[in-house]
């Protein structure tokens, strides 16, 4: 119930809805439109490439060797983006902060980065969509994306103030999202109209089992 409703406050309570999908408490690092369904991809570690693996010592004996290192992550960054650019991905969807130099290319290749979602947030979309997160950097970086979550819509939505992400997931189950927008005049108003609602949810949860069984 946590990840599928939003508070607003400083509205009255006839302003909340229900919108389909799911509402995102974040702001896109960088937004490209796209029309009609567009492909997602989940990610929980950084895009930008490291030069070594963990607990391997890397040693640079010079400026000019320096300076290479970072145009080999630069060109590495280009080449993944490019590449899920020619999957057809439109969105990234992170839980991970990405490097500057990834918003970069992503803007440049037309994808949409959504960065620091939480755990919570990103078990909720794994459940819907049934997609696990990518590992870009593994032996064959150039394979195939099949890994990917198909989504009707990804746009902005602003609450009031507040920024946020609205993405219309394809549901691979019975479960099909939605969002209460819950409106109120002050917090407190809108903590108590969405503890009465899970409350009530949680009710109709056990009357359902109840006559299951």
């Amino acid at each position: 119930f946590a990840e599928l409703h939003a508070v607003v406050p400083g509205l009255p309570v006839a302003s909340s809805r229900v919108l389909p999908g799911i509402v995102l408490r974040r702001d896109f690092s960088t937004y490209c439109p796209a029309d009609g369904e567009l492909r997602a991809l989940l990610v929980t570690e950084p895009l930008r490439p490291a030069l070594t693996a963990p607990g391997v010592e890397f040693v640079v004996d010079s400026e000019g060797q320096y300076q290479a290192s970072l145009r080999w992550i630069t060109k590495k960054t280009e080449a993944l983006m490019k590449h899920l650019q020619s999957n057809n991905v439109k969105l990234v969807l992170s839980s991970a902060k990405q490097d500057e130099v990834v918003i970069y290319y992503a803007k440049l290749y037309g994808v949409s980065v959504v960065e620091c979602l939480s755990s919570e947030e990103m078990a909720l979309i794994g459940e819907i969509t049934g997609v696990s997160p990518y590992a870009p950097f593994g032996d064959n970086v150039d394979r195939e994306i099949t890994e990917t979550a198909v989504a009707a819509f990804c746009r902005p939505l602003l609450l009031v103030s507040k920024r946020c992400v609205h993405v219309g997931f394809t549901s691979v189950c019975a479960f099909q999202p939605h969002c209460l927008i819950l409106c109120g005049p002050v917090d407190g108003v809108n903590e108590q109209h969405a503890a009465a609602l899970q409350e009530a949810f949680t009710m109709l949860q056990q009357l359902f089992k109840t006559v299951d069984q």
